[in-house]
């Protein structure tokens, strides 16, 4: 493709459809006996949204292809049975109930990272994290699998994108200086091997963590810090705004 940006300056793929074939990237898939992760968060209001996400993804992330699902939620009754691909499992976990969907933002790279260290990085080779709101409307395959993986915000494509992903407090840590950035990335989806993934995740929850002590804080909680995260250690792999859009555009 010639319309679209598909190499990043520091050489880094940037996926959108059309410029790979899924079939090539399958079969080298296969070869290496790989199982990716996925983690979810339904909590308070968000549970509305744990059969939506889980059918679609059930159908389209990785299809064919061994995926585990983690999905975090305060209210594990309410998950209904979903029959799931022969190859997929589904993990319920119970998380505690937060006051706002605020505080599950800010503390989700911390669970997230405890779980790998303690479960996750003996049962998957791959982790992504998708918001639960998030409907999957097409075939997501192992074109995504990299080291680590960011998926560029659509919001990057409007007029005032920009003032969306940075701007924040000059003293917090996910602040980034005018000027030195490269993308803008969503925090609804990413992810990449276990092991870069546990680097990002604990990177992330230490800058909030200093933030609270400091008494200031990025405007965009954890995908603010995901930003300044990535700015220094560059995805290997980027996805195209086609990968999540927002609805609201």
């Amino acid at each position: 493709r010639r319309d679209v940006l598909v190499l990043t300056p520091w050489l880094a793929p940037i996926v959108w459809e059309g410029t790979f074939s899924r079939d090539i990237l399958d079969a080298q898939y296969v070869q290496k006996n790989l199982v990716t992760g996925v983690v979810t968060f339904a909590v308070e209001k968000y549970w509305f949204f744990i059969e939506g996400f889980m059918r679609s993804a059930n159908k389209y992330f990785l299809a064919g292809h061994q995926v585990n699902f983690y999905l975090f939620t305060d209210s594990p009754e309410k998950v209904s049975h979903l029959q799931m691909a022969p190859e997929n499992h589904l993990f319920v976990i119970p998380v505690q109930n937060h006051s706002g969907w605020q505080d599950i933002s800010t503390s989700r790279m911390d669970i997230i990272s405890t779980y790998i260290h303690s479960q996750f990085q003996y049962e998957v080779d791959y982790l992504y994290s998708i918001d639960i709101d998030v409907q999957l409307l097409a075939h997501v395959g192992v074109e995504i699998i990299d080291a680590l993986v960011a998926t560029i915000s659509s919001w990057q494509f409007t007029p005032h994108g920009e003032d969306k992903a940075y701007k924040t407090h000059p003293e917090s840590q996910a602040a980034i200086p005018e000027g030195e950035w490269d993308f803008s990335y969503t925090a609804s989806f990413y992810g990449g091997s276990v092991s870069e993934v546990y680097k990002l995740t604990r990177a992330c929850f230490e800058g909030v963590m200093e933030d609270r002590g400091s008494g200031v804080g990025a405007q965009w909680r954890d995908e603010s810090h995901l930003n300044e995260y990535l700015q220094h250690h560059k995805p290997t792999r980027l996805l195209s705004p086609e990968y999540y859009w927002d609805a609201e555009l």
